[in-house]
This record gives C-alpha cells, sequence and structure tokens, in this order.
C-alpha cells in the first residue's frame, strides 16, 4: 500500500519542484523514488517454466516398452502375412458356406446317388473346414511380439488366436523347454505351449541367449547366433 501511495502523492511534489530542480540540475527525492517505483512496476515479471522439465521426463520413456507386459526384445517379420492368409482362408470357408445351396440348386446334385453327394461334400468339407483349421494349428505358436520384464524375469507372447485377435501368453524364463528334435513351426515350448521365432529377428543377441538359457550353458558361443544373422543376410 505505502509504495502505491507514494506513487499518488509524488507527482504533486514533482509539479511543484519541477522548475527550481532544473535550475539546479538535480531532481527532486521524490521523483527519483517514484521513478524508480514505476520502473519496478514496469519490469516484466519472469514466470519459472516447466515445460523443458516436462519434456525430459517424458523422453526418458521408450516408445517400446509396455507399461504391463516390460520391454519388447523380439518382433516377427511375418505377423501381417499370417494374418492375411488366416484371413483369407477365413473368408473363404464363409464363402463357400454361404454359397453351397445354391450350387446343390442349381446342379441338382442333391437328386444324384450318395456317392457323388459325399465326394462334393468331402471337397467342400476340405476348403471349408480343414484348410483353416490346419493353418491354424500351424501359426497358432507364431510370436508376432515378444516383452521381458527385467525384474521377475518373465516374457508375454503376443500371437494369433484362433478368431484373429491378439493372445498374451506369459512365462518364466525357467518355463521354456528346447525340443530335443528341431521342429518345423516351434523353436521352443512355454510351458505346454510351443512357440516359433526366429533367431536373427533378435536386436539384441543376448535376449535371445537369455531366452533360450543358451547363456546358463558354457557349451554355447555367441559368435554362432552373429554367423547365422550373417547368413541371413548374404541369402
Amino acid at each position: 500500500m505505502l509504495p502505491l501511495l507514494l506513487l499518488r502523492v509524488a507527482p504533486a511534489a514533482c509539479r511543484r519542484a519541477s522548475a527550481s530542480a532544473w535550475l539546479r540540475g538535480a531532481a527532486h527525492p521524490a521523483c527519483r523514488h517514484r521513478a524508480v517505483l514505476v520502473a519496478a512496476a514496469a519490469r516484466p515479471q519472469q514466470v519459472p517454466s516447466f515445460h523443458g522439465v516436462t519434456g525430459r521426463n517424458l523422453s526418458t520413456s521408450s516408445p517400446h516398452d509396455h507399461p504391463e507386459h516390460g520391454r519388447l526384445v523380439y518382433k516377427g517379420n511375418l505377423a501381417k502375412t499370417v494374418l492375411g492368409v488366416k484371413f483369407f482362408s477365413y473368408s473363404t470357408s464363409i464363402f463357400n458356406l454361404f454359397m453351397m445351396p445354391y450350387i446343390m440348386l442349381k446342379s441338382g446334385i442333391g437328386v444324384e446317388s450318395l456317392l457323388v453327394q459325399a465326394a462334393f461334400y468331402g471337397l467342400i468339407g476340405v476348403f471349408t473346414f480343414v484348410t483353416p483349421v490346419t493353418l491354424h494349428i500351424l501359426t497358432k505358436g507364431y510370436v508376432i511380439r515378444l516383452y521381458y520384464k527385467d525384474e521377475v524375469d518373465t516374457y508375454t507372447a503376443i500371437t494369433y488366436n484362433a478368431i484373429l485377435a491378439e493372445k498374451a501368453t506369459v512365462f518364466h524364463q525357467k518355463d521354456v523347454k528346447i525340443p530335443d528334435i528341431t521342429k518345423m513351426f516351434t523353436t521352443f515350448y512355454a510351458k505346454t505351449k510351443s512357440m516359433l521365432v526366429n533367431p536373427t529377428l533378435f536386436p539384441n543377441p543376448q535376449d535371445y541367449n537369455h531366452l533360450m538359457g543358451y547363456d546358463k550353458s558354457s557349451f554355447f558361443k555367441f559368435e554362432e547366433l552373429e554367423e547365422v544373422k550373417d547368413a541371413d543376410e548374404k541369402k
């Protein structure tokens, strides 16, 4: 309140002493005090900004981290292909089911002998049911993404289920079992479920070594995985 009163009172004193002060070459004390207060009031105040701090805090989180599953250590390169093939197979099966009555009506197979009908139904059944089921059995273990949680040493494998939705399978490293005989669509078993991954698609070979338990074995050499990756790049 005091500075405001000084600002209101000082102008009168300044006007009364303006002539004599101009002759003496010095300003009145009240005028000098008023000038200091006006300059202080006109000075822009600095407001602390937290924009940079927020930006730094946000930049520390990796875009490949999952809040629940952990760190992304593997990403399959055939995920879209598997999804497209299964979707095409399902679409073909649904189309066959809708077209079957029309084909039977137009072709007159319904009045043919039982042998002809059995052959027709068998052929339609192969394309309608057997093909989608076979594709699902072969590709149900294909891992499209694999996450790893360092704190609890657990993995989360993302695969496609029968209705083409993503399915998460959580398992511990000690649950990983390597098959005694090399299988075409199985790299390892997570408990009792078969999983298929490509070792050369792991950005960090150490993640693959830990997954398979090779880092605990004395016979495994890290250079072997690098040789396989180099050979795959040359092809």
